[in-house]
C-alpha cells in the first residue's frame, strides 16, 4: 500500500512537468528551449543556474488560465505520489507583477484548480505566498501586500525564496510583520546555501516557526539543540539538496542525524521535475538510506500535518487518515 504523505515544501512553478512548459512554449511561439536538455528535462549546473532556468521556465506561464492549468498538472502528479495534503508556495511576482487586481485574479484561478483536484483526486492544497529574495526587500513589501489582503482559510503562510546569499533575513522584516499581523503562519528558506547563521537570523529576526531546508544546522550543534528545544520543523528536501550538491547521497545527508537529535523534520520534493524526484522516490531513497520503516515514516507524516498551516479541522481529518494508514 502507497503510505499517505503530507508535503510542505513545493514551489508551484518549480513543480511544472517540463512537457507541460514545452507545451505551452509552443503554443506561444516563444523558444526556451535553452532551459531543456537532451532528454527533455530540465537543464542547469548549479543553484544559481537553476534559479536562472526557473525563472526562464516561468516566463511562459503568463495568465491566470496558464496557472489553472498548472495547477491541476501539479496536483495531479502529486496524488499520484500519494501525497494528501500539500502546501505550495505562490509568487505574485510571477502572477500579475505583484499587482493586488490581477494578484487576486491569478489566486482564484489557482484556488478554482486546487478545489477541482481536491474534488477528484481528494488531494487538499493551500497557498503560501513567498517574495522572491534576490528581488529585494522593497519588492517584498509589494508581495506582502497581495498576501496580507488575500489571507484566509486557503491562502494561509507567508515564506521567503529565492537566493540565500542576497541580503539578510531582517531585511524582510517588514514584509513578516504585516504578514504576522494578518494571521498568515510564516516559514523562511535558510540554511540550504547560507549554513546554519542563516536559520539562526531568521528564527531570531523573522520569528518564523518553520524553516525551509534548515540542513546546514547540523554543522552548529548548540544551533541543532536549540531548534529541536523551540519545536521548529524543518522542510527538509533531500532530494533537491543532493541533486544541486550540497550532499553528495542521500546516505550522506544530515535528516537522519538532525532526527535523532530531537529535531522536527519533514520530507518534501522543493521543484521535483527539476531534482528527477518525486515523494514516493524520496521515501524509497530514505527508507534505503537510512533503513527506515512505515512506522518511521508515519511519524514523519504527522509532523507534518502537526505543522501545516491549515485550519484544525482540515488538520484533524488528515490526521485521520494517517491513522488509520498507519494502524
Amino acid at each position: 500500500m502507497m503510505l499517505p504523505k503530507v508535503e510542505l515544501h513545493l514551489h508551484l512553478e518549480g513543480a511544472a512537468p517540463p512537457a507541460f512548459i514545452r507545451g505551452l512554449a509552443a503554443e506561444r511561439h516563444i523558444d526556451i528551449g535553452r532551459v531543456f536538455d537532451e532528454r527533455g528535462g530540465y537543464a542547469f549546473t548549479d543553484f544559481w543556474h537553476f534559479l536562472k532556468v526557473y525563472e526562464a521556465a516561468t516566463s511562459v506561464l503568463t495568465t491566470p488560465g496558464d496557472y489553472r492549468r498548472l495547477t491541476r498538472a501539479v496536483l495531479a502528479e502529486s496524488a499520484a505520489s500519494g501525497v494528501i495534503y500539500t502546501e505550495a508556495f505562490l509568487s505574485p511576482d510571477f502572477c500579475g507583477g505583484r499587482d493586488l487586481s490581477a494578484w487576486r485574479d491569478y489566486l482564484a484561478a489557482i484556488r478554482e484548480a486546487a478545489e477541482e483536484a481536491e474534488r477528484q483526486e481528494g488531494i487538499v492544497m493551500r497557498g503560501i505566498v513567498t517574495p522572491i529574495r534576490h528581488f529585494g526587500p522593497e519588492k517584498a513589501r509589494e508581495t506582502a501586500i497581495c498576501a496580507v489582503e488575500t489571507a484566509g482559510d486557503w491562502l494561509v503562510g507567508f515564506g521567503l525564496a529565492g537566493d540565500e546569499k542576497s541580503g539578510n533575513p531582517k531585511d524582510f522584516s517588514w514584509a513578516f510583520d504585516a504578514a504576522r499581523e494578518a494571521g498568515l503562519r510564516l516559514t523562511c528558506h535558510a540554511g540550504e546555501w547560507g549554513g546554519p547563521q542563516s536559520v539562526r537570523d531568521a528564527i531570531r529576526d523573522l520569528r518564523v516557526e518553520r524553516i525551509g531546508h534548515g540542513v546546514r544546522a547540523i554543522e552548529d550543534l548548540a544551533l541543532v539543540d536549540e531548534i529541536a528545544e523551540r519545536g521548529t520543523v524543518l522542510e527538509v528536501c533531500p532530494g533537491s539538496n543532493v541533486a544541486l550538491g550540497l550532499y553528495p547521497s542521500f546516505r550522506a545527508h544530515p535528516i537522519h542525524r538532525l532526527r535523532e537529535r530531537g529535531v522536527k523534520v519533514t520530507v518534501s520534493t522543493d521543484d521535483p521535475p527539476f531534482f528527477h524526484t518525486t515523494m514516493e522516490r524520496e521515501y524509497a531513497l530514505l527508507a534505503e538510506a537510512f533503513d527506515w520503516d512505515d512506522g518511521v515514516f508515519g511519524v514523519i507524516a504527522r509532523t507534518s500535518a502537526e505543522a501545516a498551516f491549515c485550519t484544525e479541522e482540515t488538520r484533524k481529518k488528515l490526521l485521520k487518515i494517517l491513522e488509520k494508514a498507519h494502524a
